[in-house]
This record gives structure tokens, sequence and C-alpha cells, in this order.
């Protein structure tokens, strides 16, 4: 972290008075239980009856029997599906009526387990585990202090360490932000080694091309060991389809690396209502569902029983702009949808929270993110990408946004463990001694339960007016830009093995030497 954002940190906002640190102190304390994952206590909510869910399979089943999926430009996929007993055109694939399904659930885990190089980090992907991950793929990042940027490799560095900090998140993340300042064809070297060394939560590879996965692959080698990263999967990677109804090289291509050795992948169509799929909610889950199909059926046929994701994200539009809009009602209803459906099928299910079209974090980014964030908890998801940082429709990585999102992710674990019914949580014995008229401040049981009755805020202010007006009047972007400087200052690198280390920087080195530079 430079110099400037430490003077801003003292700076910003005026007096700090000795309360005001003490109860930061105190916030910090309650926030520091690590959890490893959500488990959810309440089953997912369904928006659909199963009589509409058959109709919407049997639609998908339509798609890919009578019009098909493409396989763009990678012909090993085209023979792979041809020999499995699909109908093959060109790169045009059709599949017989229920071929995916079979194959799928012949093979593919329901639940798998994804390994950090912290044994305690190790996180559940499926049944009834949801994985809070950062936001992906921004060019530029925002803060208060320095506004609209491009984003660099210290950018990524420092959400990487902020996502490793934060009890709220159970994962590192993948393409965090873009780097811009490192080349295209090198910068996924840098990007996984940061995963790799300011974290020990479990992270995502590169997808950009196959042999940027299987460096992805040897990275982790080095630190899990070589015997280790063929036996278990400690990489979950994005793989998104070319909606409508396609799948390229540069992502086939990735998710065969990743599926030869046994690592996660997500099948992922990415579609924008009105776009790049019909605009009614039906149209889009059956569309959703035959890419999904076609894309983990290859997975499958590449190496049976490798882990995967049956991925969703999906947006509406604004018919006058043709700008992406989020916190509508529509795609959350997707969202339930596609979330049935993935558990008809019998497998993870991937999708976003916190997602916003705001530029700042203002009141429009806290609204829109909270109409995406509750929907994906209720539906069930098991590995929430883009769960902190999300400005702009994905284009800027927000500091500020970041803390306040992640504050939301720690609040959700107390959320999903549902009502206590145990004999302290039904508190019938403090009902009793309290009986009518009196109050229960100094009761036995109120102060058992004191210092964990109430889930607390680390962003939220409380105080009184005149206390907030004392401290400086700062909003929650303002509290917000103090809280990450204060992680940065405080970050210290979780233990990694200095020869691991070492062999990373010379495996990068080496493989950077023979990388031409690509830039744009």
């Amino acid at each position: 972290m430079n110099d400037e954002n430490s003077s801003a940190s003292d700076s910003r906002g005026g007096r700090r008075s000795g309360g005001r640190a003490a109860r930061q102190a105190a916030r910090s304390e309650v926030t520091t239980q690590t959890r490893a994952y959500l488990t959810r206590t309440m089953a997912p909510f369904d928006a659909m009856s199963t009589e509409g869910l058959e109709i919407i399979e049997h639609s998908a089943d339509t798609i890919l029997e009578e019009i098909g999926i493409d396989f763009c430009g990678y012909p090993s996929a085209l023979v792979l599906m041809a020999d499995a007993g699909a109908d093959v055109e060109g790169e045009r694939v059709r599949f017989p009526r229920g071929m995916c399904r079979q194959i799928i659930q012949a093979s593919a885990p329901s639940t798998y387990t994804q390994h950090s190089r912290n044994p305690t980090r190790n996180v559940q992907i499926g049944g009834d585990a949801t994985v809070l991950v950062p936001a992906y793929g921004s060019p530029f990042v925002y803060d208060l202090d320095q506004g609209r940027r491009y984003a660099t490799i210290e950018d990524f560095r420092n959400f990487v360490k902020m996502a490793y900090l934060h009890p709220g998140l159970h994962h590192s993340g993948g393409t965090i932000v873009e780097p811009v300042d490192i080349s295209v064809s090198k910068r996924h070297l840098d990007m996984v080694y940061s995963h790799l060394k300011y974290s020990d939560k479990p992270f995502m590879g590169s997808v950009t091309a196959a042999e940027r996965a299987q460096d992805s692959i040897d990275l982790a080698g080095f630190v899990f060991g070589t015997d280790v990263v063929q036996q278990k999967t400690v990489m979950t990677s994005l793989i998104n389809a070319s909606s409508p109804m396609a799948w390229d090289a540069t992502m086939l291509g990735a998710a065969e690396t990743y599926a030869r050795s046994n690592q996660a992948t997500m099948l992922s169509p990415f579609i924008l209502a009105g776009a790049m799929a019909p605009v009614t909610v039906a149209g889009v889950a059956i569309q959703t569902l035959a890419e999904a199909l076609a894309g983990m059926t290859f997975v499958q046929l590449v190496n049976p029983g490798a882990p995967m994701v049956f991925g969703s994200f999906a947006m509406s539009m604004s018919m006058q702009t043709g700008a992406p809009t989020f916190g509508t009602p529509e795609p959350a209803l997707v969202l339930y949808t596609v979330a049935a459906l993935a558990r008809r099928l019998g497998v993870p299910f991937r999708s976003g929270g916190n997602l916003c079209a705001s530029k700042v974090p203002d009141a429009q980014a806290a609204s829109e993110s909270m109409a995406t964030f509750i929907p994906a908890l209720m539906g069930g998801v098991n590995f929430m990408l883009h769960s902190a940082g999300w400005l702009e429709g994905g284009l800027t990585m927000g500091y500020e946004k970041f803390v306040i999102d992640a504050d939301q992710c720690n609040l959700a674990a107390t959320f999903v463990n549902g009502v206590d019914m145990s004999e302290n949580g039904l508190a019938m014995d403090a009902i009793r001694e309290v009986g009518p008229g009196q109050h229960h401040l100094g009761t036995s049981h109120t102060l058992a339960n004191f210092e964990t009755a109430f889930a607390r805020s680390a962003v939220a202010n409380n105080d009184s007016f005149e206390k907030w007006a004392e401290e400086g009047s700062l909003d929650a972007a303002q509290r917000a830009n103090g809280i990450w400087k204060e992680m940065l200052e405080s970050y210290e690198a979780p233990p990694l093995d200095e020869a691991a280390d070492e062999a990373m920087l010379d495996f990068i080195a080496r493989r950077k030497e023979v990388i031409p530079d690509e830039f744009g």
C-alpha cells in the first residue's frame, strides 16, 4: 500500500476519538471468527412448480435435439460428442433427447471439496454449502481518493489481501481485476502467484487459453505438490459459454485442461436477456439449461467424474439503451428457476450476488446489490461469484464497495444459520423470570448472550446523531474507505514455504521469457 493512501486514511473524516477506535477494535474482534463456508439450514426457495421445471427441461432437450449447440474451432470436442452418440454436422452438435442428462448424472459429483493450502480453509462446493467469492474480471478500480482508473497488479494484490483478511469471504477468487500494467499474455502468471502467495484461501485459475490453464495447474503444483494436484481439486475455474448456444475453442481448451487434471470448472452461460437470449424468464432459463447441459456433457466425456458446477449469470437489459441492468425482478426469477434445475440435475450451482450498475458505492449500489444478494442466498447458490466489490455492471471493482459487500456477506452467516430452537434459543426461563410488564435488560439470559446475541456490522454506524457528527459525519462509503486502508496496513502474509515460493518465481521467469508480450 502506498504512502499517499496511508496519509489519506489519517486525514479523512477529521477527528478520531478513542471511543470510535475502541468500537472499531471491538467490531474487529467480533468479526474475526472465520467460517470456511456458509452452511444453510433452510430449504432453498422455489419460485416454480415441479410441472413448470419439467416443461423447462423438456424445452431445453428440444433445443439440444432439434437446433443443437455449436462447438467452435475445437475438433476434438466434435469427435468426443460423435463417439458418445451425438449427431455432428460441421461444428453443430445435436444431442438425442436425454443424452446429456444421462451422461452428467452417471458421473458428475453432486458435491466436492476444493482444497486450500491451509486445510482449515477447504470449502465444500454443493449440497447445503454456500461459498462467497469476490467479484471477477474488472478492468477498472474505484476508490474515494483516486476515483475510477485502470487496474494494476498492485490493485490485484490489494484485493487478494483483503479477501484473505475478511471473514465474510471464503475464497480468494480469480481475475479479481485485470492488471493492465502487465501484458495480456503474461498477467495470468502474476495473478495466480498472487493468490498463492498472499492468501491461503481457495482460488480460481486462468481460463483465457489452455496453456494458461496449464500454467495455473503447474504453479499450484509447486505449493500443493504435483501429485496432490492430480489427486485433489485445488481450483474451481470459470468457463463461460458464447451465448447464444455456442462454446468457443478458448473456453473448451481451458475446460479440457482442467478436467484432465481433476480440477473443477463452472460451465456458465453468460446472458444479457434481450440480446443473447429471449427477453422472457422462461426463455432465458431454457436456453441457459441447454447451453450448460452441452458444456457439462463435454467435461464429463473428457474425464468422467471430473468436478464441475452448473453456472448461470443472467442480466436484464434497458430496452431504451441496451445497457445491462441489475436488481430487477426478472434475473432473480431466472436464478430461482435455474437453481432448482441444478438441484434436479444433481450438480452444484453457481450464480452472482451483490451486483449493481451504479458507478460509485451509493444508494443505488446498495439497493441493487441486496436485490441480487438475497435471492442468491435464498435460492441456494453454492458458489456465489461477484459477492464483493462489483460496480458499473462489472467494469469496475470498488475498494469501498468491496468492504461494504463483504460486511453483508459476514452478516449472512447468521441469517443462513436459521432459527435457534435449543433451550437457550427458546428462552422460556427468561420469559418466566421477567413476566408481564418488565424488561429483559438485566436478566441472566440477556447477560449470558450479550456478546453473541446479534450479528454486528463493521461498517454501519448506530451512534446518536450528535456522536456521529462529532466523529466526522462519515457516510458508509467514507467509513469503508478507512476500513480498507486499515486492513491493508495491518496485513500479514500467511506462511508459505520458501522453496515453493522460489520455485514459482523461477517458473514464472522462465515462462515469461518464452511468452511474447501482447497488449490490447
